[in-house]
């Protein structure tokens, strides 16, 4: 650690190579570099005004070499390293307070990486190796995918390959043998923004800048391993911070429930059964769209699982008339028998299939329930051609369970999620690629014209649309949709004229060991106290990235409290 006047402040005696760097505000901060003698990925921690470094435990070294590693700071502050191994595999650590290394996810890059550096404010990695320069998504649950920042020709503009790399607010600046070239991302493709050529005979190794926002100006430094100087070089730019999307608040996870038993597209959509003497006794309901129906407790142990088959949305009601009995039913599309499937919960916290009630549809998707001002129950379930069917749960004359057809419409493309605020017969459903449509939850109203779109796709709210549910407290009620396209959640108010209340992403609690959320197809929230943790209610949501470590699908425990802290709700 040197001062501003050269000075050395502290010392950690290390052949090290490949460093990376972040400083807080309080002159604290965190670095990682690679011990060349022990082939091991070190972390430091480092007070600029103390003068201390501290050399925390090595990373895990699971591969035989490493081509780069570098930090990312993620949006909770959280610091991860990313350890690019020489035969193409990326693995990305978080690192807790107590230094602890956790595993959160590993994904393809180049073979041969060079360099790699993170862009924080977009989540973006970048990588380098002799074909060009890459781009990844840094996130925890980011997908695994890349792409092209700038190739060697003939195929790009480099003519020496991906070298050493910095990142500056609207692009990235890599070294290309003799000269450095800037690149910016427009209209979701990158492009040249200026080269400027290195003093002759000049061997540079690395790349940094000057300046900064709060400067307005940029300035780009190559290190010169022969000269053992930096060269200031004639390509500056304006900081781009102006154009940068705001970043939306972040709530953490109470609890996650245990993975279902594949990987891939399994888990989907959870409901939440309240429990009438015992809040913490109460039940998670959740899908797995290969084999059943999965029931957790409020710890996110699975309790009970029913292998009925493809299940794809479950919702349910309580305390609803069916004959001359009162219960609870669970109602879930079941995409091989073309039905809906009904479900008994007992009172002994027990889940019984109850009846299957054919629907006639090809490709039945979507389902939602509601429990009418009689305490009768009813099922909305849809077609991905964009039908909608309502249903009246009741007995036929021999004491069967049958589903009558109260009415039928039609969205213009295919929907799956939907909710009906029984506090106000009101119906919400999702189509997927356009919004959020609301109309009367009342049968009398065959072809649904009172339907009225009150979210549309746009810069909140992402395509594909995905899990809808309402949070009622009295007269107060909150609309809650999943925007799968950019892994968040809109809240807006549940009653005309809608108004919107914000939006929120759920992010990883380090100290508890669980990941954060991203593409959530299902939701369910209540409003009902549930214990200590959830005294405002409980907001659960399917994971479609289960993360730290990586693993098949599981679903997600929210406490309302802490989305109504985020967003300010009344």
């Amino acid at each position: 650690m040197v001062d501003a006047s050269g000075a050395v402040r502290a010392r950690w005696p290390v052949r090290g190579e490949s460093l990376d760097a972040r400083a807080d505000a309080s002159g604290g901060g965190f670095a990682v570099v690679v011990d060349s003698n022990a082939e091991r990925v070190v972390p430091v921690r480092f007070d600029l005004a103390s003068g201390a470094l501290e050399a925390l435990p090595a990373l895990p070294q699971d591969e035989p070499s490493i081509g780069a590693t570098c930090i990312y700071r993620d949006e909770q502050g959280h610091h991860h390293v990313f350890v690019l191994a020489s035969n193409g595999l990326a693995h990305q650590w978080a690192i807790r307070s107590s230094g602890q290394a956790l595993a959160v996810r590993r994904f393809a890059v180049a073979p041969e990486p060079e360099h790699c550096r993170v862009d924080d404010r977009h989540s973006r990695l970048f990588v380098s190796d002799a074909g060009g320069v890459w781009a990844h998504p840094a996130h925890a649950e980011g997908p695994d995918a890349r792409e092209v920042v700038a190739l060697v020709r003939p195929h790009g503009s480099l003519q020496k390959g991906g070298g050493a790399l910095a990142v500056w607010p609207g692009g990235v600046a890599v070294l290309d043998g003799a000269r450095l070239v800037t690149f910016s991302l427009k209209s979701r493709i990158w492009h040249r923004v200026a080269t400027a050529p290195l003093p002759a005979g000049s061997d540079p190794r690395a790349v940094a800048l000057a300046g900064g926002p709060s400067t307005g100006r940029l300035q780009l430094l190559a290190y010169d391993d022969g000269r053992a100087a930096w060269h200031g070089l004639p390509v500056s730019m304006r900081a781009n911070v102006g154009a940068e999307d705001p970043r939306l608040p972040v709530v953490r996870p109470r609890v996650q429930t245990t993975p279902v038993l594949q990987f891939g597209d399994a888990a989907d959509d959870p409901a939440i059964w309240v429990h009438p003497n015992d809040a913490a006794a109460s039940l998670v309901l959740g899908t797995d769209k290969k084999r059943g129906l999965a029931v957790y407790d409020l710890q996110g142990r699975e309790r009970q699982f029913l292998a009925v088959g493809r299940l794809n949305n479950v919702d349910l009601r309580q305390d609803v008339r069916l004959g001359d009995e009162r219960l609870d039913i669970a109602a879930a599309s079941h995409r091989d028998a073309l039905a809906v499937v009904l479900f008994r919960i007992g009172p002994d916290r027990q889940v019984t299939e109850l009846a299957r009630v054919p629907v006639g549809y090809k490709d039945i998707y979507g389902l939602c329930m509601r429990r009418t001002p009689a305490g009768e129950a009813e099922v909305f379930v849809n077609d991905k051609d964009g039908r909608t069917m309502q249903l009246r749960i009741e007995r036929d004359s021999q004491g069967a369970v049958v589903g009558r057809r109260l009415r039928e419409f039609r969205l213009d493309s295919q929907p799956e999620g939907c909710v009906v605020d029984d506090g106000a017969s009101r119906l919400f459903a999702g189509e997927e690629r356009r919004g959020v449509w609301t109309m009367s939850a009342e049968p009398d109203n065959m072809l649904a014209t009172d339907r009225r779109m009150i979210l549309p796709v746009g810069p909140l709210l992402r395509a594909d649309v995905e899990g809808l549910a309402v949070h009622r407290e009295g007269s107060k009620a909150y609309l809650v949709v999943s925007s799968q396209g950019n892994d968040s959640y809109v809240v807006l108010d549940a009653t005309a004229p809608f108004q919107m209340r914000g939006a929120f992403r759920i992010g990883m609690d380090m100290e508890a060991g669980i990941d954060g959320v991203s593409e959530t197809d299902g939701l369910d929230v209540t409003a009902m106290p549930l214990g200590p943790a959830f005294p405002k209610g409980l907001l659960v949501v399917q994971d479609g990235r289960k993360r730290m470590p990586e693993g098949p699908q599981n679903y997600k425990y929210v406490s309302w409290e802490d989305v109504v802290r985020v967003l300010s709700l009344p």
